[in-house]
Protein backbone atom coordinates (compact mmCIF):
# COMPACT_ATOMS: atom_id res chain seq x y z
CA UNK A 1 0.00 0.00 0.00
CA UNK A 2 1.42 3.63 -0.90
CA UNK A 3 2.22 5.85 2.06
CA UNK A 4 0.51 8.89 2.14
CA UNK A 5 2.38 11.86 0.93
CA UNK A 6 2.64 14.70 3.00
CA UNK A 7 1.91 17.84 0.75
CA UNK A 8 -1.29 16.26 -1.02
CA UNK A 9 -1.84 18.28 -4.75
CA UNK A 10 -5.79 18.40 -3.73
CA UNK A 11 -5.27 20.26 -0.62
CA UNK A 12 -5.95 24.21 -1.23
CA UNK A 13 -2.47 25.03 -0.35
CA UNK A 14 -0.95 23.27 -2.75
CA UNK A 15 -1.14 25.84 -5.57
CA UNK A 16 0.61 28.28 -3.49
CA UNK A 17 3.28 25.98 -2.50
CA UNK A 18 4.16 25.00 -6.46
CA UNK A 19 4.64 28.66 -6.67
CA UNK A 20 7.19 28.75 -3.28
CA UNK A 21 9.36 26.11 -4.94
CA UNK A 22 9.25 27.27 -8.44
CA UNK A 23 10.41 30.52 -7.13
CA UNK A 24 13.14 29.19 -4.75
CA UNK A 25 14.69 26.80 -6.87
CA UNK A 26 13.93 27.27 -10.59
CA UNK A 27 16.75 29.39 -10.94
CA UNK A 28 18.81 26.50 -9.67
CA UNK A 29 16.96 23.71 -12.16
CA UNK A 30 17.29 26.54 -15.24
CA UNK A 31 21.18 26.93 -14.77
CA UNK A 32 21.52 22.53 -14.72
CA UNK A 33 19.41 22.59 -17.78
CA UNK A 34 21.37 25.17 -19.63
CA UNK A 35 24.25 23.39 -19.06
CA UNK A 36 22.76 20.31 -20.44
CA UNK A 37 23.86 21.15 -23.84
CA UNK A 38 21.62 21.98 -27.15
CA UNK A 39 17.99 20.33 -26.35
CA UNK A 40 16.37 21.28 -29.45
CA UNK A 41 14.32 18.54 -30.71
CA UNK A 42 14.87 16.71 -27.71
CA UNK A 43 12.48 14.41 -25.89
CA UNK A 44 12.27 15.03 -22.24
CA UNK A 45 10.49 13.68 -19.44
CA UNK A 46 9.25 15.75 -16.47
CA UNK A 47 8.33 13.41 -13.53
CA UNK A 48 6.62 14.85 -11.02
CA UNK A 49 6.33 17.81 -12.57
CA UNK A 50 3.57 19.91 -9.83
CA UNK A 51 3.09 23.19 -11.08
CA UNK A 52 4.99 23.06 -14.58
CA UNK A 53 7.25 25.23 -14.08
CA UNK A 54 10.33 23.20 -15.36
CA UNK A 55 7.87 22.16 -18.02
CA UNK A 56 7.34 24.91 -19.28
CA UNK A 57 10.85 25.58 -19.37
CA UNK A 58 11.91 22.31 -21.33
CA UNK A 59 9.33 23.10 -23.90
CA UNK A 60 10.86 26.60 -24.48
CA UNK A 61 14.20 24.42 -24.75
CA UNK A 62 12.99 21.82 -27.14
CA UNK A 63 11.36 23.63 -29.39
CA UNK A 64 8.37 22.65 -31.89
CA UNK A 65 10.26 19.48 -33.07
CA UNK A 66 11.22 18.76 -29.34
CA UNK A 67 8.96 16.63 -26.67
CA UNK A 68 7.67 17.08 -23.47
CA UNK A 69 5.77 15.36 -21.58
CA UNK A 70 4.51 16.25 -17.73
CA UNK A 71 3.80 13.24 -15.55
CA UNK A 72 2.53 13.24 -12.10
CA UNK A 73 0.18 11.23 -9.78
CA UNK A 74 -2.36 14.07 -9.23
CA UNK A 75 -1.57 16.53 -12.35
CA UNK A 76 -4.22 19.18 -11.69
CA UNK A 77 -2.08 21.66 -11.21
CA UNK A 78 -0.46 21.57 -14.73
CA UNK A 79 -1.93 23.46 -17.27
CA UNK A 80 -2.87 21.96 -20.66
CA UNK A 81 -1.92 24.70 -23.12
CA UNK A 82 2.17 25.68 -22.30
CA UNK A 83 3.44 23.38 -25.12
CA UNK A 84 4.13 20.55 -23.21
CA UNK A 85 1.69 17.16 -22.51
CA UNK A 86 0.40 16.25 -19.87
CA UNK A 87 -0.15 12.88 -18.07
CA UNK A 88 -1.24 10.95 -14.93
CA UNK A 89 1.21 8.46 -13.79
CA UNK A 90 2.08 6.46 -10.60
CA UNK A 91 6.16 6.58 -10.30
CA UNK A 92 6.03 4.00 -7.97
CA UNK A 93 3.58 1.12 -9.67
CA UNK A 94 3.63 2.11 -13.55
CA UNK A 95 6.40 1.90 -15.69
CA UNK A 96 7.91 4.82 -17.12
CA UNK A 97 6.38 6.55 -20.01
CA UNK A 98 7.03 6.23 -23.97
CA UNK A 99 11.30 5.82 -23.63
CA UNK A 100 13.66 6.05 -24.35
CA UNK A 101 14.24 9.92 -23.43
CA UNK A 102 16.71 12.15 -23.66
CA UNK A 103 16.52 13.76 -20.51
CA UNK A 104 14.46 12.95 -17.11
CA UNK A 105 14.29 15.53 -14.89
CA UNK A 106 12.45 14.60 -11.36
CA UNK A 107 12.57 17.62 -8.77
CA UNK A 108 11.59 16.31 -4.72
CA UNK A 109 10.32 14.12 -5.87
CA UNK A 110 11.88 10.41 -5.21
CA UNK A 111 12.67 11.56 -1.31
CA UNK A 112 8.66 10.89 -0.70
CA UNK A 113 8.44 7.41 -2.49
CA UNK A 114 9.79 4.68 -0.03
CA UNK A 115 10.69 2.68 -3.19
CA UNK A 116 13.31 5.79 -4.22
CA UNK A 117 16.65 3.65 -5.46
CA UNK A 118 14.85 1.69 -7.45
CA UNK A 119 12.45 4.05 -9.59
CA UNK A 120 15.55 6.09 -9.94
CA UNK A 121 17.33 2.56 -11.68
CA UNK A 122 13.91 2.47 -14.00
CA UNK A 123 14.47 6.04 -15.00
CA UNK A 124 17.80 5.67 -15.48
CA UNK A 125 16.70 2.37 -17.21
CA UNK A 126 14.69 4.88 -19.72
CA UNK A 127 17.07 6.84 -21.20
CA UNK A 128 18.33 6.95 -24.74
CA UNK A 129 22.11 6.19 -25.16
CA UNK A 130 23.79 9.63 -23.72
CA UNK A 131 20.67 10.89 -22.44
CA UNK A 132 21.07 12.70 -19.40
CA UNK A 133 18.85 12.00 -15.42
CA UNK A 134 18.83 15.02 -13.60
CA UNK A 135 17.58 14.54 -9.96
CA UNK A 136 16.92 17.12 -7.33
CA UNK A 137 16.59 16.71 -3.72
CA UNK A 138 16.64 19.35 -0.11
CA UNK A 139 18.72 18.06 2.54
CA UNK A 140 16.62 19.17 5.59
CA UNK A 141 17.59 16.34 7.73
CA UNK A 142 19.71 18.65 9.94
CA UNK A 143 19.37 20.62 13.26
CA UNK A 144 19.50 24.56 14.46
CA UNK A 145 17.98 26.49 11.30
CA UNK A 146 17.21 29.67 13.02
CA UNK A 147 20.13 32.21 12.25
CA UNK A 148 17.83 34.64 13.76
CA UNK A 149 14.76 35.10 15.11
CA UNK A 150 12.64 37.98 17.01
CA UNK A 151 13.17 36.85 20.13
CA UNK A 152 14.33 33.69 22.02
CA UNK A 153 10.39 31.53 22.21
CA UNK A 154 10.31 32.07 18.59
CA UNK A 155 13.63 30.84 17.59
CA UNK A 156 12.30 27.59 19.91
CA UNK A 157 9.08 27.69 18.08
CA UNK A 158 10.55 27.39 14.52
CA UNK A 159 13.31 24.71 16.24
CA UNK A 160 10.72 22.17 17.32
CA UNK A 161 8.96 22.74 14.46
CA UNK A 162 11.58 22.23 11.99
CA UNK A 163 12.86 18.86 14.32
CA UNK A 164 8.42 17.57 14.44
CA UNK A 165 8.35 18.24 10.49
CA UNK A 166 11.64 16.04 9.59
CA UNK A 167 12.30 13.25 12.42
CA UNK A 168 8.62 12.47 12.66
CA UNK A 169 6.24 13.55 10.09
CA UNK A 170 7.67 13.46 7.18
CA UNK A 171 9.32 9.65 8.00
CA UNK A 172 5.93 8.92 9.17
CA UNK A 173 4.44 8.90 5.46
CA UNK A 174 7.75 7.25 3.87
CA UNK A 175 9.67 9.81 3.13
CA UNK A 176 13.31 10.48 3.78
CA UNK A 177 14.85 14.02 4.68
CA UNK A 178 18.09 12.73 4.04
CA UNK A 179 17.93 10.80 0.50
CA UNK A 180 19.42 13.99 -1.04
CA UNK A 181 23.13 13.08 0.44
CA UNK A 182 22.45 9.44 -1.39
CA UNK A 183 21.48 10.06 -5.20
CA UNK A 184 24.76 10.68 -6.07
CA UNK A 185 26.31 7.14 -5.16
CA UNK A 186 22.46 5.43 -6.40
CA UNK A 187 23.23 7.30 -9.92
CA UNK A 188 26.76 5.57 -10.11
CA UNK A 189 25.27 2.38 -8.90
CA UNK A 190 22.66 2.42 -12.03
CA UNK A 191 25.33 2.59 -14.20
CA UNK A 192 25.50 6.22 -15.16
CA UNK A 193 28.36 7.91 -15.68
CA UNK A 194 29.59 11.46 -15.64
CA UNK A 195 28.00 11.74 -12.26
CA UNK A 196 28.31 15.65 -11.14
CA UNK A 197 26.53 16.88 -7.72
CA UNK A 198 25.36 21.05 -7.14
CA UNK A 199 24.90 21.45 -3.85
CA UNK A 200 23.16 25.42 -3.11
CA UNK A 201 21.76 26.68 0.12
CA UNK A 202 21.11 30.44 1.40
CA UNK A 203 19.51 32.10 3.92
CA UNK A 204 15.79 32.87 4.00
CA UNK A 205 14.50 35.74 6.09
CA UNK A 206 10.15 36.08 6.82
CA UNK A 207 8.65 37.06 4.23
CA UNK A 208 10.60 35.33 1.57
CA UNK A 209 9.88 32.04 -0.47
CA UNK A 210 11.04 29.89 1.78
CA UNK A 211 10.36 31.25 5.01
CA UNK A 212 6.80 31.33 3.59
CA UNK A 213 6.87 27.72 3.48
CA UNK A 214 6.59 27.38 7.42
CA UNK A 215 2.59 29.02 6.91
CA UNK A 216 2.24 26.05 3.80
CA UNK A 217 3.44 23.16 5.62
CA UNK A 218 1.05 24.31 8.97
CA UNK A 219 -1.69 24.63 6.22
CA UNK A 220 -0.89 20.91 4.94
CA UNK A 221 0.41 19.04 8.12
CA UNK A 222 -1.43 21.10 11.05
CA UNK A 223 -2.90 18.15 12.29
CA UNK A 224 0.25 16.45 13.00
CA UNK A 225 1.80 19.18 14.26
CA UNK A 226 -1.17 19.36 16.68
CA UNK A 227 -0.90 15.42 17.18
CA UNK A 228 2.91 16.65 18.12
CA UNK A 229 2.01 18.55 21.03
CA UNK A 230 1.46 22.12 18.91
CA UNK A 231 -1.07 24.65 20.85
CA UNK A 232 -2.84 26.43 18.31
CA UNK A 233 -0.92 29.95 19.68
CA UNK A 234 1.73 27.93 18.59
CA UNK A 235 1.20 27.22 14.65
CA UNK A 236 -0.41 31.10 14.63
CA UNK A 237 2.94 32.40 16.00
CA UNK A 238 4.42 29.85 13.48
CA UNK A 239 2.34 31.57 10.18
CA UNK A 240 2.89 35.24 11.56
CA UNK A 241 6.77 34.51 11.72
CA UNK A 242 6.71 32.73 8.24
CA UNK A 243 5.96 36.86 6.52
CA UNK A 244 8.17 38.49 9.95
CA UNK A 245 11.65 39.48 8.58
CA UNK A 246 13.16 38.81 11.76
CA UNK A 247 13.25 35.38 11.50
CA UNK A 248 16.01 33.95 9.29
CA UNK A 249 16.52 30.46 8.85
CA UNK A 250 18.43 28.49 7.15
CA UNK A 251 18.07 27.15 3.70
CA UNK A 252 17.83 23.63 2.73
CA UNK A 253 20.63 22.65 1.44
CA UNK A 254 19.50 21.85 -2.71
CA UNK A 255 21.41 18.51 -3.94
CA UNK A 256 21.46 19.11 -7.74
CA UNK A 257 22.50 15.62 -9.22
CA UNK A 258 23.11 14.74 -13.12
CA UNK A 259 24.05 11.32 -14.71
CA UNK A 260 24.37 10.62 -18.19
CA UNK A 261 23.68 6.96 -19.99
CA UNK A 262 26.34 5.46 -21.44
Amino acid sequence: MRAAYSFDNDDPAAALRHDLLAEILDPVTFDRLGAAGDLRGRRCLEAGAGGGSVASRLAALTGPTGRVLATDLNPRHLPDDQGYEVSRHDLTGEPIPDPPWDLIHARLVLAHLPDREHILVRLADALAPGGILLIEEWLSAYPHVVLHAPDAAAAELVERYHRIVVDRLLPANGADPAWAGRVHAAMLAAGLTAVHTEIRAESWAGGTAGARLIAVNVAQVGDGLRAAGFTEPELDRLCRLAGDPGLVIRGHLTYSTVGRRP
